[in-house]
């Protein structure tokens, strides 16, 4: 892998954020339509938590947002571009966020998963997080396809 650069997202970074994720979500086309999220909404999660970025070669390669929920964090919109996918990036990406966490006080990290993508819970699987519940999807994203949330966890020690 080519030298990777983590750093903290900074308010102006939300454009290339959004564009990011969006690519990296279109394998979620099958059951719902349109972008995963715009820069106005990257910007509102910006005020609650933070981003953690990764670039490769001058550009943004990866991404996933952290926020504090007390002694726990919540991760979520874990992207890779899809050319750099398989790579080990997402490995990183959550390696770093796994370490920032820890750093911050956290006990442990919480994520959420859609049903539907079959791939992921072996993946968290392996870094070490458990399912521990579902939750609904929201009925306002109007997916094609019945599908819920997949709860996930981590203990940090």
């Amino acid at each position: 892998m080519n030298q990777v650069w983590l750093r903290v997202a900074q308010l102006e970074d939300a454009d290339a954020i959004a564009q990011l994720v969006n690519r990296a979500f279109q394998v979620e086309r099958f059951f719902i339509e349109g972008d995963r999220i715009n820069p106005g909404a990257v910007r509102e999660l910006l005020r609650k938590g933070k981003f953690l970025l990764a670039e490769q070669s001058g550009a943004l390669a990866g991404c996933v947002y952290l926020e504090p929920h007390g002694d726990r964090c919540y991760l979520g919109l874990l992207s890779v571009d899809p050319g750099r996918q398989r790579s080990g990036l997402g490995t990183l990406l959550m390696g770093a966020a796994e370490e920032d966490c820890r750093a911050a006080g956290a006990r442990g990290i919480d994520l959420q998963i859609v049903s539907l993508r079959t791939e992921l819970p072996g993946y968290y699987r392996r870094l070490g997080y458990e399912e521990n519940g579902t939750a609904p999807f929201p009925a306002s994203a109007q997916p094609k396809q019945p599908c819920y949330f997949i709860r996930m966890s981590k203990e940090l020690g």
